[in-house]
């Protein structure tokens, strides 16, 4: 089979053996599949990503000398059932799934794996009781989006978030902009998201932001605090006597960058008291002044994927039209294109998400 392949720190394109299915296992075709943030960062970062998940007990353990086939967003056929299946999806039936195998031994990746291809191949090998039927007639393009937008509805749930909480996204690439649509969905507003690019600011305000901030323009804190403030006095609590200005909503902000230096600026300049949860995937050290966080009294949650069952209710709210991902596909390659899609993700003028789509070229 054809596959765009990550080799020497390089995407090239190469022609490896079909899966083989194993106990319990299906093999599917690979119609469409996404190119995730953390794929450009694996590619960068691989011995990174690999020693710091050998250190805290990652699943992400590859042999970077050895061929890799990146790709976890994906929509899929199915096309053979290996020993032990039900066989309850018929072949042909279009498929999305949790981007992991379930064998005997443990939880293995799909896509940073040596054994397992993931979505820039024609086949992959997936576990039979993860598949979801994608329902009520939604496009291949739509489905591919479950795994991102699950990311940014895990991250939403793990915020807890209370009625009053007031929301700052900062980042607005594919993480980002799944968070925002997530914070809409449960109807959390007003909904501030910054970012240095305007065709990222562009897509935040298509996505649900109320309203968006350029970072080199204007601090996007102190818009946040505009929009904070409680519009019924009455209803905020008491000012301690040396605090000034108006009360403000309590503040959760999304760190959606992944990049060194922004969970020490977020803490430096939000509010007291806040919640900071931390979704972008950031591979290399990184550095916080925890006086910060200590005179503040924040709280930082980290996370991390999605439940199975948040999977599932993402790939029923995009069938049920509750949620809109439509502004994120900005392209399609097929596995030759790879490659060049890495190189053009660079860059947040041209995309937010290329869909490859390893049987066209």
């Amino acid at each position: 089979m054809r596959a765009a392949v990550m080799r020497n720190k390089k995407i090239v394109v190469a022609d490896m053996p079909e899966p083989k299915p194993g106990p319990g296992e299906v093999i599917v075709k690979t119609l469409a599949c996404g190119i995730c943030g953390s794929d450009l960062h694996a590619l960068k970062f691989a011995e990174k990503l690999v020693e710091g998940a050998r250190r805290s007990g990652g699943a992400f353990v590859m042999d970077l000398n050895r061929d890799i086939v990146m790709g976890h967003e994906f929509c899929a056929e199915v096309v053979d059932y290996g020993a032990g299946t039900q066989k309850r999806l018929k072949p042909g039936t279009r498929v999305c799934a949790m981007p992991v195998l379930i064998k005997p031994s443990g939880v293995e990746t799909v896509g940073y794996s040596n054994e397992n291809p993931g979505g820039y191949a024609e086949y992959m090998r997936l576990t039979e009781m993860l598949l979801l039927e994608v329902p009520n007639g939604l496009s291949t393009e739509r489905a591919a989006l479950t795994e991102p937008m699950a990311v940014g509805y895990h991250a939403v749930q793990k915020a807890r978030l209370d009625k009053d909480d007031a929301p700052l996204v900062i980042g607005c690439g594919p993480v980002g902009l799944s968070v925002i649509a997530a914070l809409k969905l449960n109807g959390i507003h007003p909904i501030v998201a910054a970012d240095f690019s305007p065709r990222r600011r562009e897509l935040a305000l298509k996505m649900g932001a109320d309203e968006v901030v350029d970072p080199k323009e204007r601090s996007p804190f102190e818009s946040w605090k505009q929009l904070a403030a409680y519009k019924d006095p009455s209803k905020a609590p008491p000012l301690m006597p040396w605090m000034k200005g108006p009360a403000l909503r309590p503040a959760v902000v999304f760190e959606c960058v992944g990049v060194p230096g922004v969970i020490d600026s977020i803490m430096s300049s939000t509010q007291p008291n806040a919640r900071l949860v931390v979704v972008g995937v950031c591979m290399e050290k990184d550095q916080i002044e925890p006086m910060s966080g200590i005179n503040k009294e924040l709280n930082i949650q980290f996370v991390l994927g999605y439940s199975a069952e948040e999977f599932a209710t993402t790939l029923s709210n995009l069938a049920a039209g509750r949620v809109n991902g439509d502004p994120l596909i900005t392209g399609k390659v097929g596995v030759e294109g790879v490659a060049q899609a890495f190189s053009d993700l660079g860059s947040p003028e041209k995309h937010a998400k290329i869909l490859v789509e390893p049987w066209h070229s």
